[in-house]
């Protein structure tokens, strides 16, 4: 069968051709839908801005929202900043006291928390909690049509629903921030005098000589970065939820997973940003 034995060399020789054009194709519909998002999302961030800047305002909406991702994340905060501490303290004595540094131990666990530890801890700690909730509050509003509910009656959602989520966000971080660094710092030392006792005056007296405004500033403010991060990408999983309670559930997991990752690498780039603009 020699137009059988011709077929299958050009079906061997086209084969990796095929193989490539394929892969090219699946690379193409990625990029095509990576672009397809980010422009969704630029157009979704621009109404969020024009609706929170365009009166009436809803304070008493931002309020709640205030009280509902600040007061109620404040336990969950703390605790992760009182165990970041704990960790610390006992990680640090140890190596410390190797190199003859034990003295060294307060600055080291004030310095850290301070400009660094205690706001990524609070940025992650946020993104889970809010982000999750705020993903699947407004998910299932959509797949139940409350939110079209509400344009009906001539309500904007952009400005009731996300703008308030996300300028609480913004104003809450900061103050979590600081909860989570009052928590490591005090129990870092409850920490540290359990091994060796060491009065509280003299620990904050020893840590706080190195550290000064340009320390302290910079790194908590950062974290309305971070908020605005989290209210952002958890209320546009929210509101482009499709799918019935099933899309509910992918909303949450798509709020936390992406907040989480744009919150690292933010958190790199203000990194530099500081060092260079407070070196």
């Amino acid at each position: 069968m020699p137009g059988a034995e011709a077929n299958a060399r050009e079906f061997d020789r086209l084969g990796p051709v095929r193989g490539l054009e394929t892969a090219a194709n699946a690379v193409g519909r990625v990029l095509i839908g990576f672009v397809e998002w980010f422009g969704e999302l630029g157009i979704f961030i621009w109404r969020v801005v024009r609706a929170a800047v365009t009166p009436p305002f809803e304070f008493r909406e931002l309020l709640r929202q205030m009280d509902d991702i600040g007061a109620k994340s404040l336990p969950l905060i703390a605790l992760a900043g009182a165990a970041t501490g704990v960790v610390m303290s006992l990680q640090t004595r140890d190596s410390l006291t190797r190199f003859g540094a034990k003295s060294m131990m307060p600055t080291v666990i004030i310095f850290s928390l301070i400009r660094e530890t205690g706001p990524i801890i609070a940025g992650l700690m946020a993104s889970g909690r809010v982000g999750a909730g705020i993903g699947a509050e407004l998910g299932s509003m959509k797949v139940t049509e409350q939110i079209d509910a509400m344009e009906v009656s001539a309500v904007d959602p952009y400005k009731f629903l996300v703008a308030t989520r996300v300028a609480a966000c913004i104003l809450m971080l900061p103050l979590l921030t600081l909860a989570a660094d009052f928590c490591g710092i005090l129990l870092g030392w409850v920490a540290v005098t359990l091994q060796g006792p060491i009065s509280l005056s003299y620990f904050l007296h020893t840590g706080m000589q190195e550290v000064g405004f340009d320390d302290f500033l910079p790194p908590t403010f950062k974290t309305a970065i971070f908020g605005l991060i989290i209210g952002v990408v958890a209320c546009f999983f929210g509101m482009n939820t499709k799918g019935g309670t099933e899309g509910v559930g992918r909303s949450a997991t798509r709020s936390v997973v992406v907040a989480s990752l744009l919150i690292v690498v933010a958190d790199v780039v203000l990194v530099r940003l500081i060092s260079v603009l407070f070196p």
